[in-house]
């Protein structure tokens, strides 16, 4: 069975959206690790203001090929558990075995929402 150029292209502009919400997200890990820095060093403000914008620049062009509802999700659940495990590695927050679970079941959450995204199109064809 072959696929249409417009099916390839459907699915390669919906690739490249997940591309931009997952850089959107690692962004967004950035700016809540410079708004931590800002509180002992004002230099950490200019990079707090590029990543913000850079990160909601990224999710804006995510916008373009997946739902706001599956990328919003996505886009605060990778900044969530990014910043959770920035805060163990860098600044000591503990890690118990109820934090490890809650973590596992927020990424479980993140991939459930990219998986029924893609059944969600493959059903509707």
């Amino acid at each position: 069975m072959t696929t249409s150029p417009v099916q390839n292209t459907q699915k390669n502009n919906t690739s490249s959206g997940w591309g931009w919400v997952v850089l959107a997200g690692l962004f967004e890990m950035g700016f809540t690790y410079a708004l931590k820095m800002w509180q002992h060093n004002d230099n950490y403000g200019a990079m707090f203001l590029v990543c913000a914008i850079v990160s909601f620049e990224c999710l804006s062009q995510s916008l373009k090929t997946l739902p706001i509802s599956l990328a919003y999700a996505v886009w605060t659940g990778i900044g969530s558990v990014g910043t959770v495990i920035l805060g163990i590695l860098l600044f000591g927050e503990s890690l118990s075995p109820v934090r490890i679970l809650l973590l596992l079941v927020l990424i479980g959450a993140i991939l459930g929402l990219k998986l029924v995204d893609g059944r969600g199109k493959a059903e509707a064809q």
